[in-house]
């Protein structure tokens, strides 16, 4: 929980990708005694203490560890493929860890490329958002061999509070899938609940100081609904991303024949709440839904 001890064998690590999550992640990485590089695609990032190199290939000629931090499947495929990509820099038996929530097919491309060029890779997306990487107490939902997860625990203690070793390459992807949709099904419910109570009539902050109280709204729903009830929507997981993720659940669960009607409704919502939302948390679709019973007030 950002005090493990150094893996000897790894001092510095690459990002590709370094936003908002990535950016947390480094710099417990730093407290545990990392040097830290990255690949960003805009060339800037929102501190100073890390060198930011022009391409993956950069980073990975450089680095004894990739952690991969990209926003989807595009953005992993430009990251490890082609002459600038990541393998092209990787050294045999060096470990990537591909900490994005993408789709199971992804992730099998990832692995499969990573067995091509001799690179060993995990699957490992984080649950938790930007409080939890400030506070290094990430869940990590891991996929791989379990010599390369014991490898790579050094540096995931270093960011987590628990590591989850979930099974074989692509296993942590779809944990994280699951993980996603709950949480986004669950938001959609108490958006329901919330417009139920102000079209009945209740008063405002009465409804939302009681749902602040009970025991049946967990407390990162609770922090939805706090900003809900401030009407401001501080970006700790993006409506963009979010409704992305339920996207790739909806797809993967038609592949496996998988009955989820409520996460179906909830991805229709959020993709919703992204038209008019999608660079505010994802706890704005409470917002959302109350500006479409209330549209004299600003969500």
């Amino acid at each position: 929980m950002g005090n493990a001890a150094v893996n000897t064998s790894v001092r510095t690590i690459g990002f590709i990708g370094y936003g908002a999550m990535a950016i947390r992640m480094g710099a417990n990485l730093r407290k545990a005694g990392y040097r830290i590089i990255a690949f960003v695609p805009s060339g800037k990032t929102d501190e100073d203490q890390t060198t930011l190199l022009p391409t993956p290939k950069a980073v990975a000629e450089q680095a004894d560890l990739i952690i991969v931090c990209v926003p989807n499947d595009a953005a992993l495929a430009r990251s490890a493929d082609g002459k600038e990509g990541i393998f092209a820099g990787a050294r045999p038996g060096m470990l990537v860890l591909n900490t994005s929530t993408v789709s199971p097919e992804a992730t099998d491309a990832l692995q499969k490329a990573g067995k091509e060029h001799d690179v060993r890779v995990l699957d490992a997306p984080m649950s938790g958002s930007t409080p939890e990487a400030e506070k290094g107490e990430l869940v990590m939902l891991v996929g791989g061999e379990a010599a390369d997860v014991d490898a790579a625990r050094p540096v995931l203690e270093a960011i987590s509070k628990a590591i989850v070793h979930a099974g074989p390459s692509g296993a942590g992807t779809k944990l994280k899938l699951v993980v996603n949709g709950i949480m986004g099904a669950t938001l959609n419910i108490v958006s329901e609940g919330v417009i139920y109570g102000l079209c009945a009539g209740l008063d405002r902050d009465t409804l939302y100081d009681a749902l602040a109280q009970v025991a049946v709204i967990s407390p990162h729903h609770k922090r939805k609904l706090l900003a809900a009830q401030k009407g401001a929507f501080p970006p700790q997981f993006p409506t963009r991303l979010m409704s992305k993720d339920m996207g790739l659940l909806i797809d993967t669960g038609r592949d496996v024949g998988a009955f989820m009607p409520g996460m179906a409704v909830a991805a229709q919502a959020l993709a919703l709440a992204n038209r008019r939302h999608a660079n505010d948390d994802y706890g704005s679709l409470i917002g959302a839904m109350e500006h479409s019973i209330v549209p004299h007030q600003d969500s």
